[in-house]
């Protein structure tokens, strides 16, 4: 099978269509119309094997995973992802993998309202490379630059499951249960599109924590020419971290990433509007800390003493 055949056969048959899609797969490009009053929101993320995900996860799981972390990037600029495009290095021509990995990335684009509007495929070692594309309406897009001193930080949901998982796959000696549970939070992560109202409406900055905590919350502050003040008891940390890691555990979250979890600011002017609207919706978010003047990352402990935090999470080079 050339390259053509195996697009057609693998991705361009099932893509869902949408009709802001004038022309999708099999062009020279793809010809699209953006929705009046919105804007464009674009980013590009790599997977390569090995790295961000194991040979022997199932094709399904990472195809999933890979449109689940670039929802995760439109999701925290309070956007809605449209479309993407999807350059696969594959080291074979394997049928049954790629049918396993079509499922998976169909199953995730639909999930979403997404649709596939092109991309390439070239043989090599095994990277996936997702380029997305969604609207914010106009001057809705939160960026990371706009946070501002005495806003107060939150984070979406519990902490350190997904950097627990990856600290697992070196160990046998570790519970099967306890694996499995932290296993599902780094091969599933579930982008928190839920948020991207509240987000659109209440949040100065954000950004999906990815990275670690310290190392995300550090980028807000470092583009928004701020500092901040973590309550080290309010940080929500998974059960089984704290289970692992004892009185570790904050310093592991701090710097563990693949959580996909939003932290974000909010005006304390507006905060008790965000806390009414999370209220109606039925959800939680946790105020971990506020935005100040001093430069640098700090946590207050149960004690009141205060300890500078080093930033510090996933790195390439």
């Amino acid at each position: 099978m050339d390259e053509f055949g195996l697009i057609d056969k693998y991705f361009k048959s099932s893509s869902l269509q949408r009709n802001d899609v004038i022309i999708g797969i099999g062009d020279d490009a793809a010809c699209l119309a953006i929705p009046s009053g919105m804007q464009l929101l674009v980013s590009t993320d790599t997977l390569v094997a090995e790295v961000h995900f194991l040979n022997s996860w199932s094709p399904y799981d990472i195809a999933k995973r890979a449109v689940m972390v670039n929802v995760s990037d439109i999701a925290a600029m309070g956007g809605l992802p449209a479309w993407v495009s999807l350059a696969l290095t594959m080291p074979d021509f394997d049928e049954v993998w790629l049918q396993q990995f079509s499922k998976g990335l169909d199953d995730a684009l639909r999930e979403f309202n997404i649709a596939l509007i092109g991309g390439d495929t070239t043989r090599g070692p095994l990277s996936i490379t997702l380029t997305i594309h969604g609207f914010v309406p106009a001057g809705k897009a939160v960026l990371r630059s706009g946070a501002k001193v005495y806003d107060k930080i939150y984070v979406s949901g519990e902490l350190g499951a997904a950097g627990l998982a990856v600290s697992f796959l070196k160990r046998d000696d570790i519970d099967s249960l306890d694996r499995k549970v932290v296993e599902k939070k780094l091969i599933n992560p579930k982008p928190r599109t839920d948020l991207i109202e509240i987000i659109q409406n209440y949040a100065t900055s954000a950004i999906d924590i990815s990275d670690g905590l310290s190392a995300d919350l550090n980028h807000i502050c470092d583009l928004s020419n701020v500092g901040a003040s973590l309550i080290a008891n309010n940080i929500p940390i998974h059960p089984l971290v704290k289970k692992h890691f004892d009185t570790l555990a904050l310093d592991f979250v701090l710097s563990s990433g693949d959580d996909y979890e939003l932290c974000f600011t909010v005006s304390p002017k507006n905060e008790s509007a965000f806390l009414a609207s999370l209220a109606k919706n039925k959800m939680t978010c946790y105020l971990i800390g506020t935005i100040e003047n001093t430069k640098g990352l700090r946590a207050i402990d149960a004690n009141g003493e205060v300890k500078e935090i080093k930033p510090h999470g996933y790195s390439h080079f």
